[in-house]
């Protein structure tokens, strides 16, 4: 509990304001992601279906349908800078997935996507770190009831 306490105030302390507009920036995209998987679902759960056959159709219409929910509510988070370090925990699992697992096949998406996914984990790796920084909503404090 120490570590985790003292990672916490590592990333409180050392957080430029700059690296917010990229959290911003991070969440936008995801919150982009989790709307184009929305609308392409067939071909979300067709890429996922292609790397493993031992589950049914049921498994992965569940992990398409908790892609874009985490997506977009793990995107969102990102972008307000609430619960940032544990919308970088729901997210970390996916894009796991798809630099291991999804983005093994070349024929199935552009090169690009394969970068693009290494770079979005590394950035919710720092942001798990980091925390959610100056730039980001506040929710007010308790105060003490009779004050």
């Amino acid at each position: 509990m120490n570590l985790l306490l003292r990672i916490g105030d590592w990333g409180e302390k050392h957080h430029p304001r700059w690296v917010d507009i990229i959290r911003i920036m991070l969440g936008v995209f995801l919150i982009y992601k989790g709307i184009d998987f929305l609308l392409h679902q067939s071909r979300l759960i067709g890429i996922m279906g292609i790397t493993g056959r031992q589950f049914g159709d049921f498994v992965y219409m569940l992990a398409g349908h908790y892609v874009v929910f985490a997506h977009l509510l793990g995107g969102l988070a990102l972008v307000l800078g609430m619960f940032t370090r544990a919308a970088c925990l729901i997210q970390i699992p996916i894009l796991l997935g798809a630099v291991f697992f999804v983005n093994r096949n070349p024929d199935l998406l552009q090169p690009y996507e394969v970068l693009s996914s290494i770079v979005v984990l590394l950035l919710l790796i720092y942001f798990l770190v980091a925390g959610n920084g100056p730039l980001s909503f506040k929710l007010p404090e308790e105060r003490p009831h009779g004050t």
